[in-house]
């Protein structure tokens, strides 16, 4: 997180401590509006569902209001998203959640809303960027990098794969901890490569991975959206499959 999300967080929490030592007259007053964007549907078993399940865990606070819209390209239409859910809805806090809602969108809008705090996942937050925005990330390099040892061990033919968006560095992070991983375990491994060129593109994502799975590779990863098509089309071709953003368990439960 960045200082400034760490220092407003402080003043938030400590303002919800003083609201909680009053009891629920303090819950009386105008509910925290939060305002969700997504750039692809809530169930997508991937990246847009697991900031779903997020917006309901905050649904269940008291005193939190959640509003949401799902399918919102990476284009000035989240801008007018943005504005109608700070304008019609109240929202003083916004979670837009796709890599390509902050340049320009979110750094576009802010400054005409400065008492609105704007939230974005990616990691891309500078002190240049307006005092009201934010931005935060995970360690997911640490998490594909376990994928990998574990396709070390399952891996036969000494190739795995990975289905990728595009190559920004948070996609690259996840390659090469998954290729890192494997030769942890396997050093002669070699990981194969195909980016889509988007964040969502079914058909682009299952001829991603019949072209891998015909190239000799046995164990898949993804750097996508919605991991669904990849884990599907993987296991239908009898390959094994290392999840992500989400579980996909159920969706291959033998691979």
């Amino acid at each position: 997180m960045t200082a400034f999300n760490r220092r407003e967080s402080l003043k938030t929490l400590a303002a919800l401590g003083a609201a909680g030592s009053l009891g629920p007259l303090a819950w009386a007053q105008k509910p925290l509006t939060v305002g969700v964007i997504y750039v692809g549907p809530r169930d997508d078993y991937g990246y847009n569902q697991a900031h779903a399940q997020a917006a309901a865990e905050l649904k269940k606070l008291p005193g939190v209001k959640v509003v949401e819209e799902e399918n919102v390209p990476e284009t000035a239409a989240v801008q007018k998203t943005m504005t109608g859910m700070i304008q019609q809805d109240g929202a003083s806090l916004l979670f837009p959640t796709s890599f390509g809602y902050f340049d320009p969108h979110i750094l576009a809008l802010a400054p005409k809303y400065p008492d609105v705090r704007f939230s974005h996942c990616g990691g891309l937050w500078t002190e240049k960027n307006p005092k009201n925005v934010g931005s935060f990330f995970g360690y997911i390099d640490e998490c594909q990098f376990l994928n990998g040892v574990i396709a070390g061990h399952m891996s036969k033919s000494g190739k795995i794969a990975f289905v990728a968006a595009k190559p920004i560095p948070q996609v690259l992070r996840n390659i090469n901890a998954f290729t890192l991983g494997a030769r942890s375990v396997k050093p002669g491994i070699t990981c194969h490569v195909i980016f889509t060129g988007d964040w969502s593109m079914a058909v682009k994502e299952a001829e991603a991975t019949n072209s891998l799975a015909d190239q000799g590779c046995d164990v898949f990863t993804m750097h996508v959206d919605g991991p669904k098509v990849v884990v599907e089309t993987a296991a239908k071709r009898g390959k094994m499959v290392c999840g992500y953003h989400a579980s996909q368990a159920k969706l291959a439960p033998n691979a």
